[in-house]
């Protein structure tokens, strides 16, 4: 109804236009929203305020000479002006009463729309290094970018999702240097295991699996392991005034790039065994861990095919004038495009930095014909979105494309005290402890909830209660609830086919709260395509919260009669079908939220 509102007001503009009230090349950018008080009608445009000035008067004086060239807009009851200038619409009985018929009609499509079906869009979230489990961090964001990605679906875009699995660079070295290590202790070598190598029990799995297979057949003196390596970093035993470490000696990011280069050179082509089976290990329970989670990916895409791309992408870069040589190193001019200084691309010793593949892989995304780049990232990589941005202009392609959404941290909660957590020691909190404890639909609810880019207290306790508190359970049971009436209804005597919905007299819904119930329903689809276009999943949370508060509400409140009723069967039909759109409407959000729509509670 809302595009047929929009039509009717772009007529009202031309026709000013063409008699000199507005000028000709004024664009019509008003909103058009759904009011929350009924007593303003059904939707509100801020046309004329927007239009006054240009206009030359008052907004009210805009607003009448708007109305006066309205074309009839049959669904439209009347339209009158509002406050400082706002237009209020009010529809008719008949096209408020709609929504169910199409609810009836489009089912599980309902909500969705072809708003963005000339996007091409990727959207690469989630892209931890596959060197540990998934953590409850990595957990939001993989709930995060799947919603994302499941609302631009929604709106009619082709949407392709992506992991970036990074298979490459010194974070695996220290991952297949900590295997070898464990390898070494479980066949009976004596090692002192660095303090900064990964020092979970997974990693000791992953070298047994290595012994099960090869045996003793890379194991090397430990004296020549730790040969010629700088010492690891000791600490004072006490902490300073600030409470950090106080380090007396060592380098432990020196010793550890001594024990790979060792273990580089002492087992040659056996090194990869330890680096692909950590690999291997971790990537599997990775996408384990996500497909349970109901997160999937079209494409897992692999770092390390990056080797010609990242030839290309510098190739590029030094053709276009933007790298330069200096103490060894190559450098890009990322200060030419508004980064705070420039980054190196290629040390002295020839090997490419992270930096460097990044802007090759944005290079093989841009040459992939997208027309919406969306990266997910943790908070902590904020600063890297000038650079890349800057690589992509500097390279020849437009930087507007991408969109990077960072994902802030998610602290856990549990009986009012805060659930510590930490990583490369192996002691931190799982993305499948979580949702072992809690359940994929209260996590996969609860993570986002919150804007994308606001901290997230995860609260334990609540997201396991079943109250009204806990708003995933509030919903689900409204969803439930449904059913549980058509049930009462059969054992009442009240007759209810969903064959013949179309039959019932909707015109019997005329109490306040349903008529507020129809008005949340032909909201749907608009939210949806709001919250795609913002990429703020919390819009449907927060309107299936509200829709769910509604139901509820009315169906405890007897003011209006019980909702059935033996003695009024022909209301009772229609308030039936009421509440199955509105289940309708509720499993639609919650697929959207990857949250299952329980059939009982």
């Amino acid at each position: 109804m809302n595009t047929a509102i929009q039509a009717a007001l772009d007529h009202a503009v031309q026709s000013l236009q063409a008699e000199g009230t507005l000028p000709s090349d004024w664009k019509n950018t008003s909103v058009l929203t759904r009011t929350k008080d009924r007593s303003h009608g059904d939707f509100a445009s801020n046309i004329a305020m927007m239009g006054a000035k240009v206009a030359g008067m008052k907004p009210r004086d805009l607003a009448e000479k708007i109305l006066a060239n309205l074309p009839e807009v049959a669904d439209i009851s009347k339209a009158e002006i509002a406050g400082p200038g706002f237009i209020n619409f009010f529809l008719n009985a008949d096209q408020r009463f709609a929504v169910l018929d199409r609810i009836e009609a489009q089912k599980d499509q309902f909500g969705k729309t072809q708003a963005n079906a000339a996007k091409k869009i990727q959207v690469e979230f989630v892209s931890a290094n596959p060197t540990s489990s998934l953590h409850v961090g990595h957990g939001r964001g993989a709930a995060y970018g799947m919603t994302v990605a499941n609302l631009l679906e929604a709106t009619g875009a082709k949407v392709d999702r992506e992991y970036y699995v990074n298979d490459a660079g010194r974070q695996m070295d220290i991952l297949a240097t900590s295997t070898y290590l464990r390898y070494l202790e479980l066949t009976g070598q004596t090692l002192v295991f660095p303090k900064n190598a990964y020092q979970g029990d997974y990693v000791k799995e992953i070298a047994q699996s290595i012994i099960d297979k090869d045996g003793d057949a890379y194991v090397r003196p430990v004296a020549d392991v730790y040969k010629d390596v700088p010492e690891d970093v000791q600490y004072a035993a006490e902490l300073d005034a600030d409470g950090n470490k106080v380090v007396l000696s060592g380098d432990k990011e020196k010793h550890i790039d001594g024990l790979i280069f060792n273990a580089q050179t002492l087992i040659g082509a056996g090194y990869r065994v330890f680096l692909q089976a950590a690999l291997k290990a971790i990537l599997d329970d990775i996408k384990d861990d996500l497909g349970e989670f109901g997160v999937t990916f079209n494409q897992w895409f692999s770092e390390e095919s990056l080797t010609e791309k990242i030839d290309e992408a510098l190739q590029t870069l030094d053709q276009r004038g933007f790298l330069y040589e200096k103490d060894g190193n190559i450098w890009f001019k990322s200060t030419e495009f508004g980064d705070e200084k420039d980054r190196v691309v290629k040390r002295r010793n020839g090997q490419t930095t992270y930096f460097a593949s990044d802007i090759a892989y944005h290079l093989n995304k841009l040459q992939r014909g997208y027309t919406d780049i969306i990266d997910i990232w943790g908070s902590d990589h904020h600063g890297y979105i000038a650079r890349v941005k800057a690589a992509i202009d500097a390279m020849g392609y437009d930087s507007k494309k991408l969109t990077v959404l960072l994902v802030q941290f998610v602290s856990l909660w549990r009986g009012g005290e805060m659930v510590q957590m930490s990583s490369r020691s192996g002691q931190f909190v799982t993305l499948r402890d979580l949702r072992k404890e809690v359940g994929n639909d209260a996590a996969r609810f609860y993570y986002v909830m919150r804007k994308s880019e606001q901290h997230i207290d995860f609260d334990l306790d609540l997201a396991v209660s079943q109250s009204k508190d806990n708003a995933v359970y509030y919903i689900q049971y409204a969803h439930a609830r449904v059913n549980r009436m058509l049930s009462r209804a059969s054992e009442k005597g009240v007759p209810f086919n969903r064959l013949q919905l179309s039959s019932y007299d909707k015109t019997l819904l005329v109490s306040e709260t349903e008529t507020e119930l129809l008005a949340k329903l032909a909201a749907y689809p608009e939210i949806i395509v709001r919250a795609a276009n913002v990429y703020e999943p919390h819009q449907i949370g927060n309107y299936l919260k509200e829709l769910a508060a509604l139901f509820h509400g009315w169906y405890d409140d007897k003011t209006h009669g019980r909702i059935l009723d033996e003695q009024n069967v022909l209301l009772s039909q229609a308030r039936l079908l009421l509440s199955v759109s509105v289940q309708q409407v509720l499993r639609n959000g919650l697929e959207l939220l990857g949250v299952s729509a329980p059939e009982s509670m």
